[in-house]
């Protein structure tokens, strides 16, 4: 009977052994599949996913399906390598929809980082058309790649606009936060998220007591819409208005994950890689070839090295005390 008992003991010690060093094969196999429908829109051409990009938010999203942390059909992802802006003018789509129970992929324009130059000390700003800087430092204004999560929406008004010769619309902007892990575990205290590329530059105050936006004195903002879909923001993910419209009820009461490409160990890889003259594919890395080509080297920031920098740099230039707007000419 101990024999059996052995022999049995020693059967499943086995079976657990085989088991758990398949795991990492099963899983690894689950994450590489691409489903067929899918398989089309991966590739390198305009509107369609990079295999890297796709296999790692399909990866971070199984995760957190598993995981029951969100339950939403869709996931989202980001390649920031790509540019922003085409040769032909037009925004360039790098941020992707993917619903694969319904069978659906939507690529869509998204801005990245514009980052900042701190005179005589460090320059770190990025151009409009391809990013080549990234950090997860405080006021750095960059883009942080890695996994993030969907969490609450908060809609601001930001001030009137003139719709036509006598009528002025409230303009508001909704802003659905980012929760981060790892590098990005800071984007809630870096008030990380995504949201329509538009502002309103007020230009002057107007009395209408009446607007449920006036302040204590009766007034409300006035100003211009601008539209900077295609440009740079403060480190978020930015979208045109219409898409912003349709993506900010997918994700209301119903969080999802947005994976952002790269992440700083595919930054520093490939900056290893460019320096030394050596080939991108051939060393399993990926980075878009028309912005490669223009930036050169790109380079990750981390936030333990530029913070300090950042705040040394404000210390010494406190921003100027903002002043109250004049008043309206037109009424």
């Amino acid at each position: 009977m101990r024999r059996h008992a052995t022999v049995l003991r020693s059967a499943v010690l086995v079976m657990s052994l085989a088991v758990t060093s398949l795991w990492p094969v099963l899983a690894a196999a689950q994450t590489d599949t691409i489903p067929g429908w899918l398989s089309p829109h991966v590739g390198m051409n305009e509107g369609q996913i990079a295999r890297p990009v796709l296999l790692r938010a399909r990866a971070l999203y199984m995760e957190k399906i598993n995981a029951g942390i969100v339950k939403n059909p869709c996931y989202f992802a980001m390649d920031a390598t790509r540019p922003n802006n085409l040769p032909n003018g037009k925004p360039g789509k790098r941020f992707y929809v993917i619903c694969e129970a319904s069978r659906s992929f939507t690529a869509i324009p998204a801005g990245h980082g514009g980052g900042r130059r701190l005179q005589g000390i460090a320059d770190f700003k990025n151009e409009r058309r391809c990013a080549e800087n990234f950090s997860n430092a405080l006021e750095s204004s960059l883009t942080t790649g890695g996994g993030y999560i969907t969490s609450e929406i908060i809609t601001s008004f930001k001030g009137y606009y003139r719709s036509s010769a006598q009528n002025y619309t409230p303009f508001t902007r909704s802003f659905v936060q980012f929760d981060g892990e790892g590098e990005t575990a800071n984007a809630r205290k870096r008030e990380i998220g995504g949201h329509a590329g538009m502002l309103l530059r007020a230009t002057c105050r107007r009395k209408d007591p009446a607007s449920p936006y006036a302040d204590k004195d009766g007034y409300v903002p006035v100003g211009n819409l601008v539209d900077y879909t295609g440009g740079r923001s403060n480190g978020c993910t930015t979208w045109p208005l219409a898409d912003a419209r349709r993506l900010m009820p997918m994700i209301s009461g119903n969080r999802t994950t947005v994976y952002i490409y790269p992440e700083s160990r595919d930054i520093d890889a490939v900056a290893r890689t460019v320096a030394a003259g050596g080939s991108l594919s051939d060393n399993g890395l990926y980075w878009n070839n028309m912005c490669l080509k223009e930036i050169g080297t790109p380079k990750f920031w981390a936030k333990e090295s530029l913070e300090p920098v950042i705040a040394r740099y404000d210390a010494a230039h406190p921003p100027a005390v903002p002043q109250p707007l004049p008043i309206c000419k037109a009424p």
